[in-house]
């Protein structure tokens, strides 16, 4: 359906996103973003001023919306007419390579008879005690009879 055939009651429900569908897709090509909505306003009949003070909300409205795409110097067009292009950089795997080479240099570093498991403040962790000084041993056959 063409713009020119919806009834303006219609239109005046439409949201100025769906609008700005239709007018891309009769122009069938790229538009500049205050082009599309000057012609929103148009199709509506709202007033220059109207134009200037709600630019920045159409703004938004078409950002958020994924039917359309932003394109280069400012034009904006339907997504579905434009494919996605996906560019890899090997700059990102020479940096992979660095951060690979400065975990292995730190690891070299490190100290092994470092213990890295216990706190170097902590005076306990180091003395000599026996940890099983205090540890009583109790048969099996003392344990039942003081059951009784």
């Amino acid at each position: 359906m063409k713009l020119s055939e919806i009834p303006k009651e219609e239109l005046e429900l439409m949201s100025y996103d769906d609008i700005a569908g239709y007018i891309l897709q009769e122009s069938g090509k790229k538009m500049k973003l205050a082009d599309i909505f000057k012609k929103v306003c148009n199709v509506l009949n709202l007033p220059d001023s109207y134009l200037e003070s709600h630019l920045v909300d159409f703004f938004e409205q078409m950002s958020t919306n994924k039917k359309f795409v932003m394109l280069k110097n400012g034009f904006w067009d339907l997504q579905s007419r434009h494919k996605a292009d996906f560019v890899i950089e090997d700059s990102d795997e020479e940096e992979y390579e660095v951060e690979e080479t400065e975990a292995d240099t730190t690891e070299e570093t490190t100290d092994d008879n470092e213990d890295i498991f216990y706190d170097q403040e902590d005076e306990t962790d180091d003395t000599e005690e026996d940890d099983l000084a205090d540890l009583v041993v109790i048969d099996g056959d003392e344990e039942d009879e003081s059951n009784i």
